[in-house]
């Protein structure tokens, strides 16, 4: 039986389809907005795993056919998941996993499959909707409803669910996941926007979540599956009152001591170590865990403690209070510019490479943005935590990535103001909380090392959070990694002193309220603002000239009936261009022309060559020619590239030449002058340069074009031809 339901938001329907396809999955939902459809399924395992964490996957798949596209590559299938896609897998993922009951350790699978799209409206936020229900109707143990929306702002007002059109106007793009209660996750980009816009836009899409939230209660009692009940396992603790007592002390004097994350785990190592002596525990054994299990249970609440009821930290910072902030420019020697920005043990290792705007990178996914000049890379590897691993990566660095792209790319300048393609890659040396942030810092300050002009210094800060039952909550600014792995919010701002540049938010617990969000985004501007005065510190603004290794790029001008000149055939001329001169030409529609290279006096020559070429030809121009052509009454002679003129064998010498030959061989450079250009634009050149220009021989007058008119009736074809879209061709 196939049941329908409906929804308007934000002047869209939302249509939903259950029973209709995929029937075998837990659950199924098919998800309709204009032309946009997506199936959305849920799949668990009966068996619980014998894991102490939720292993929660979702996979998003962009079908080509979905948009009425080929797929790329040689055989012609999807391959591994676009960027787009993996990003909206972790979108989904981050408001659903805090729902599920602590105990749920069954194998669990979110798929979402894009069947049909228009490019006009995004599906990230339909992709996290239509999760919540295909869990909803199942028997999977999740009973909290979400919903979810996009927010824009355009023209000073608040948009639900814009179309791609209206987000490359606004300066929000804001995708807000939540409860019937509290908000869930938040993903923001912004163009600099106040932190009160930002409450007002998350509570109006708050209020479009509910509604969401409450049409999901409405299914689930008319068409949802009966519950699986997960059984509470409960254990006799292994570790008695007495000891526990005095390992609570330990810890506690372990916090009181300020040590620094290494520290701190050997000095718990040793705890772990006395009591599993005490109570008898056999190296590798399940009570081994246990009692690991045990302890971080009892720091857990140690730390959760000292923070809300005595304000104390586990570095004994104030909760307001930034990590020690170190920063530097210009640490390597060849790259186009470089920094390294330290908060705390966190370390990040910013470059900057520029590169010619042929280097774009090419995007092809279920978008209507086609390619970018700006890219930044995130790497974690594995010694940044002091360990051994495989240096691969994940989706989690490619979410890190993203996130400081989106803070950084309000700021850099527009691609006519700087023809560059710019690549930031931030690896991270050392992590101990908030290297997404550092990474945004460093960033940065690489590409003002790298002389970009940037419209502003932009800086990150993480915010966590402590929430009991109760209500009671401390905000802190700068977590740490132990703070962000025992408190219950991860909140990072990233901006400039005009305002926020972007925005994630992933909890641990059911939702946080506005109140919450506001007073952990002006604390967050605070840290903001004291981070950018560090920066400007160590480097005020960008340098004035980029590194002397990196390409330089001059833009110029050309009439658009000339760029089949300079692109010649079969894009002949503008490859002997770029092999002559060492450079990179990239030619717009519109006649701009960018030429790149290392060396300026390159590119100058590279220009002049251009503009040799596009210069009409006039009677009296001088030129060195080869000649290409050998005929009984002259040669033809090449001046310009796709230009070729005619030496008449009475024009090749003062005197009498008895045969072509025996004055030219083709391939041989002579100097010669334009003699006449006909109403054909027939060009007439001579050898007898220095006599015409003494004036001891005339120029021939060059009679105008002439045009033909068409007779009406007259079966003349209008032949059109159309220029192919330059080519864009490097070295």
């Amino acid at each position: 039986m196939t049941n329908k339901y409906e929804l308007e938001l934000g002047g869209r329907v939302f249509e939903f389809e259950f029973g209709k396809i995929a029937n075998l999955a837990d659950g199924a939902v098919t998800i309709k907005v204009d032309d946009t459809v997506l199936l959305v399924t849920a799949c668990a395992r009966d068996e619980a795993m014998d894991v102490d964490f939720l292993p929660l996957t979702v996979e998003v798949q962009e079908k080509s056919y979905a948009a009425g596209k080929m797929p790329g590559g040689f055989f012609k299938r999807e391959g591994r998941p676009s960027e787009q896609a993996i990003l909206n897998c972790r979108l989904v993922d981050r408001p659903l996993r805090p729902l599920f009951p602590k105990n749920y350790h069954n194998d669990t699978q979110i798929a979402i499959t894009v069947l049909s799209t228009d490019l006009e409206f995004p599906y990230s936020s339909l992709g996290i909707l239509g999760a919540s229900m295909a869990l909803m109707v199942s028997d999977i143990p999740f009973n909290e409803p979400v919903g979810a929306c996009e927010i824009g702002y355009v023209d000073g007002e608040l948009i639900v669910n814009p179309t791609y059109e209206q987000l490359e106007s606004s300066d929000l793009q804001l995708t807000v996941a939540g409860t019937s209660e509290a908000i869930m996750m938040v993903e923001a980009g912004a163009n600099f926007v106040s932190e009160e816009l930002l409450l007002e836009a998350l509570e109006l899409a708050q209020e479009n979540n509910i509604k969401m939230a409450e049409l999901q209660k409405k299914i689930v009692k008319e068409i949802g599956k009966e519950k699986n009940v997960i059984e509470e396992k409960l254990t006799e603790p292994l570790i008695n009152t007495e000891l526990l007592d005095a390992s609570s002390k330990k810890i506690n004097q372990l916090y009181d001591k300020g040590l620094s994350k290494s520290e701190l785990s050997d000095e718990k190592k040793k705890i772990v170590e006395e009591l599993s002596e005490k109570i008898e525990i056999e190296d590798e054994s399940d009570d081994l865990n246990k009692l690991k299990d045990e302890i971080s249970s009892l720091e857990k609440n140690i730390v959760r403690e000292r923070i809300l009821d005595k304000g104390v930290r586990p570095d004994n910072r104030k909760s307001d209070e930034i990590r020690d902030l170190e920063s530097e420019v210009g640490v390597l020697p060849r790259v186009h510019g470089s920094s390294i920005f330290k908060r705390g043990e966190t370390q990040a290792l910013g470059t900057v490479t520029l590169a010619s705007l042929s280097e774009k990178q090419k995007l092809d996914f279920l978008s209507p943005l086609t390619e970018k000049t700006f890219m930044l890379h995130y790497n974690f590897p594995p010694y940044s935590v002091g360990e051994s691993g495989r240096f691969m990566t994940s989706r989690r660095e490619q979410g890190h990535g993203a996130l400081a792209e989106r803070a950084i790319k309000p700021v850099l300048p527009s691609e006519e103001d700087w023809p560059y393609a710019m690549r930031v890659v931030s690896d991270i040396l050392s992590s101990n909380g908030s290297t997404s942030m550092a990474s945004v810092c460093a960033g940065i300050l690489s590409l003002m090392d790298g002389g970009v002009p940037i419209k502003e210094t932009v800086a990150g800060i993480a915010m966590g959070l402590i929430l009991n039952p109760d209500g009671k909550y401390a905000i802190l600014t700068d977590i740490q990694g132990l703070e962000d792995h025992l408190g219950d919010m991860d909140f990072k701002v990233a901006g400039s002193r005009s305002g926020v540049t972007a925005l994630q938010m992933d909890i641990k617990v059911k939702g946080v309220t506005p109140q919450i969000l506001s007073e952990a985004l002006e604390q967050a501007k605070k840290a903001r603002l004291e981070i950018i005065d560090h920066m400007e510190e160590t480097l005020p603004e960008p340098r004035e000239d980029v590194s002397e290794f990196a390409p330089k790029t001059v833009k110029i001008q050309i009439p658009t009936d000339k760029i089949g000149m300079v692109i010649g055939s079969g894009g002949s001329t503008i490859k002997e261009i770029v092999s002559e001169f060492d450079v990179t030409i990239d030619i717009s529609d519109d006649g701009t022309v960018s030429i790149g290279g290392v060396e300026s006096e390159r590119i100058d020559n590279a220009i002049e060559k251009i503009q040799s070429i596009i210069k009409d030809v006039e009677v009296g121009d001088v030129y060195n020619g080869k000649v290409v052509k050998l005929m009984d009454f002259g040669a033809f002679v090449n001046i310009l590239p796709g230009k070729d003129g005619l030496v008449h064998i009475s024009e090749i010498s003062d005197e009498r030449v008895d045969s072509v030959e025996s004055a030219y061989e083709v391939g041989q450079e002579v100097e010669v002058i334009v003699k006449k250009i006909d109403n054909q634009n027939r060009i007439d050149l001579s050898a007898r340069v220095e006599k015409y220009l003494s004036g001891e021989l005339k120029f021939e007058e060059s009679k105008p074009k002439k045009f033909n008119k068409s007779r009406s009736g007259s079966n003349r074809k209008d032949v059109r031809k159309s220029s192919p879209k330059p080519p864009t061709l490097r070295n």
